[in-house]
This record gives C-alpha cells, structure tokens and sequence, in this order.
C-alpha cells in the first residue's frame, strides 16, 4: 500500500520527493522573505540615522567652520583657516573621502574624535575642535551625525598645514594641556529640572557648543569656567562674542522667550540689530532649523543660567 489507512498520508519514494520538494521551495520562499525584511529594515535604520544625525549637524551650527565659506569650498571639505591668539589652525576635511577625509573612519574612531580629542592615529586635537563640549554628546548623537556625514559627497582635498610657531605646533604637549583643562563625560540629566530644561541644557553645552564662543579663555587657551557664557572680546576667528548670560545690563536678561527664538530663527535682536560672522552662519546653516519645541528650551535654559555682569570691549 502508498499510503497508511488510518492516517492517509503517502509514503511512497515519489511522494517523499514531492513533499521535499514542497518544502524547499517553502524554506527558500521564507529565506527570501526574511532576508528582505531584514534589508528593508537595516535601510529603514540608515534612513533614520541619517535624518536624526542631520537635525543634530544642524543643531551644532552645521558645522560651518569646516566649509570654507569665504572660498567657496564644497561642503565639509576643510581648509577654513581659524584665527587664535597662538596662530591659524585649518578645519580639516570631514567629508567621506577615502584618501582625504573621515572615510576610513570607524564609529569608534568618530566617538574617540568627538569625545576624547583623539585622531585615529593616536595624535591629539587642538581644543579648537570644540571636543571639549561634544564630550558631553551622547554615542547615538555622535553615531547619527558620523551617519549625515557619511551621506555627504566625498570631497578629495587636503588637509592644510597649522600655522603655528612651538611649542603651540607641538601636538604631544596637548596631552598635557588636556590633564590640566579637559573633563570628559556626558551630559548628565539634572533630576532637580524639567525634561525642556535639561533638553536646553544638552544643546547649549554639548550640541550647540555656545561655551565654546560666548566664554572668555585663559592664557593657555582653556574656558574660564567662572565666567560662563559672559561673552568674550576675542571668541573664534577673532570675533567678538557678546554675553548671553541673564544679565540685565551687559548680558540678555531682558530679552524673552520669544526674542531668544526669534533670534535664533532669523538672527535679528530685539533692538533691531542683526547677527553677523560666524553667529549668522550658525543660524544660517543650523540654528533656524531646530524646531520651536527646542529653541523654547534653549531660550528656558539660558533665561535660568546664574547672571554674570560682563561687559564685552566694543559693545
């Protein structure tokens, strides 16, 4: 008998060869299936870092001193020169490119980069490269943007040479100035405060890196911490970097919610001045894209900061 009375399943050698068949075209039908699914799903991940890692370049100013804007450069590819009182230090090229760029890159690469101050190669950054404040970023933000970066064209340009006398062209003496001046760690949520204060918090120290301009420096180059966001008369490239402490005289303190994103959305002062430099390529190219949710909590953060009189030369 071919099949079993009782169950009326077939045992015969062709039926076995029909139901292996079946099966194998099941299995690979399934195989197939999954396997799409799972690039679906992987593209779907790459589509929502680059997007995510585009809204936290913009949250940065977009990153506009390593565009030589002045030159016409192409986008990320490097070259601006970057004026301090120790010389010029050059943006570096952090465009995809292989040779040139961040290409060969891996994500820890990028994380040591942006937190540590720390070159694939083991060398050290100048703080110019504000790792000082992305240190405070957290590894999905830095992996997201390596994502936006890494979807930008790959620009084949040299780095240039720092201009720099010694010892400041000595990298090795970074690591001590690091010891001194640097302390890494990510921003940590304050439970005291709301979730919109603590998010203002996060862009205004770690994204948006505001310190970095809006604080004066020491005689080696390090923020003078007790004097935060009090303005500085010789903040990047030689600009001046007004107060945006709470201060009612010399700083912000009278400006409101309302004026703080407006400014930050179209670069115009209450008082009808407009932004200019470097503060007008941060909005330009980053600020005005933050959503209303964040700017009003950046406007919350800065409105709560303790108020420091300080009046910045040429004000």
């Amino acid at each position: 008998m071919s099949r079993d009375a009782g169950e009326g399943v077939c045992f015969s050698p062709h039926c076995i060869f029909i139901s292996m068949k079946e099966y194998t075209y099941t299995a690979l039908w399934l195989s197939c299936g999954l396997a799409l699914a799972m690039a679906v799903s992987v593209q779907a991940q790459e589509t929502g870092a680059v997007e995510r890692g585009a809204y936290v370049f913009q949250a940065s100013g977009g990153c506009s001193c390593h565009t030589d804007i002045e030159r016409d450069g192409a986008l990320m590819a490097g070259g601006r020169g970057i004026g301090t009182p120790f010389g010029a230090i050059y943006a570096t090229n952090i465009t995809p490119d292989m040779e040139t760029g961040i290409g060969r890159w891996s994500d820890v690469d990028f994380i040591r980069a942006m937190t540590q101050g720390i070159a694939p190669d083991g060398s050290h950054y100048y703080p110019v490269f504000p790792y000082t404040s992305f240190t405070r970023m957290t590894e999905r933000d830095i992996v997201d943007l390596k994502s936006y970066l890494f979807s930008l064209p790959a620009i084949k340009k040299k780095n240039s040479k720092n201009e720099l006398a010694p010892p400041f062209s000595w990298r090795f003496t970074l690591g001590f100035w690091k010891v001194l001046n640097f302390e890494p760690g990510e921003f940590h949520h304050d439970k005291q405060q709301s979730d919109e204060w603590n998010r203002g918090a996060y862009i205004v120290e770690a994204l948006a890196h505001c310190g970095e301009c809006h604080t004066p420096r020491t005689a080696t180059g390090a923020l003078q911490k007790d004097m935060t966001y009090a303005g500085s008369a010789e903040g990047p490239e030689g600009e001046l970097a007004p107060n945006i402490t709470p201060d009612k005289e010399t700083g912000i303190g009278t400006w409101s919610t309302a004026d703080i994103t407006w400014y930050l959305q179209n670069g115009l002062e209450p008082e009808g001045d407009a932004a200019e430099g470097l503060m007008w390529e941060l909005i330009e190219h980053g600020y005005q894209y933050l959503s209303d949710g964040d700017l009003a909590a950046i406007a919350l953060y800065l409105r709560s900061i303790e108020p420091i009189e300080h009046s910045v030369r040429g004000e």
